[in-house]
């Protein structure tokens, strides 16, 4: 089973697009203008990667060529999201730090072969959901920086470090950020058929082969987000992975 490009998809997006603006309009949320803006933007990037992935598959350097762009956009993404743009280096780091051990455990046990085809599905939709746990994390922790200043001001008081006052505000939120993750590993094949699940089938592969290659990414979505999550964590806490904001403020 495939599904083509054509006036049937196009015809469905359409509709999709206008149930959403239905929503909103009954809902008075709002921004609807910015689901079309997304919206629009979703075809064209998809329509461009289509284009780039077909001309760039067969070769393994122009394959992680573009994994890199991916991570770049990935990184820049959850920056701006948190408000943390001169900190990339190290959002990077931690992101990174997630990513890299599960591209080897996947690589060096041979679960996908080193080709283009295997490796930008796969390790794109490690990064992104990478990118979404270190969002969620900085999130979380930058506003209970926010909100409870003044309980960092008390175990600076009573002669606590700076990074451990911090920890002590950040860590209780850590595990918060994980949670979407979590119920996604745990759902998985009774709530939702995640993407890869659906992917293989309508590739031809078997619903055994579907499976396998569901739970091979969980699993690997599973283990980045955590370690980016425990990283990010501790960059925060030695204030190298802050908001400016939050850098200037937090100094005792």
């Amino acid at each position: 089973m495939t599904i083509a490009p054509g006036r049937p998809v196009a015809l469905a997006i359409l509709l999709l697009v206008l149930l959403t603006l239905g929503a909103y309009a009954v809902g008075r949320l709002p921004d609807a203008r910015g689901t079309v803006i997304a919206a629009v933007r979703a075809v064209l990037q998809l329509s461009l990667a289509a284009l780039i992935i077909t001309s760039v598959i067969s070769s393994l350097p122009l394959s992680l060529l573009v994994l890199g762009v991916m991570f770049v956009v990935a990184v820049v993404t959850t920056v701006r999201r948190v408000g943390a743009g001169p900190a990339w280096p190290w959002a990077s780091v931690a992101m990174l730090a997630g990513l890299l051990p599960v591209a080897a455990i996947i690589l060096l046990t041979r679960t996908i072969p080193p080709t283009g085809i295997a490796l930008i599905p796969v390790f794109g939709i490690l990064t992104g959901n990478t990118m979404n746990g270190h969002t969620l994390t900085c999130r979380r922790a930058f506003a209970a920086l926010r909100e409870e200043r003044d309980g960092y001001d008390a175990w600076l008081a009573l002669g606590f470090e700076r990074s451990v006052a911090i920890g002590r505000i950040v860590h209780r939120h850590l595990p918060e950020a994980l949670i979407p993750g979590l119920d996604q590993v745990r759902t998985a094949g009774v709530v939702t058929l995640p993407g890869a699940f659906i992917g293989v089938l309508l590739g031809g592969g078997s619903p055994a082969q579907a499976a396998a290659a569901q739970v091979l990414v969980l699993m690997g979505i599973m283990a980045a987000q955590t370690v980016t999550a425990v990283v990010a964590e501790r960059l925060i806490r030695t204030t190298k992975l802050l908001p400016v904001d939050l850098a200037e403020s937090l100094h005792p």
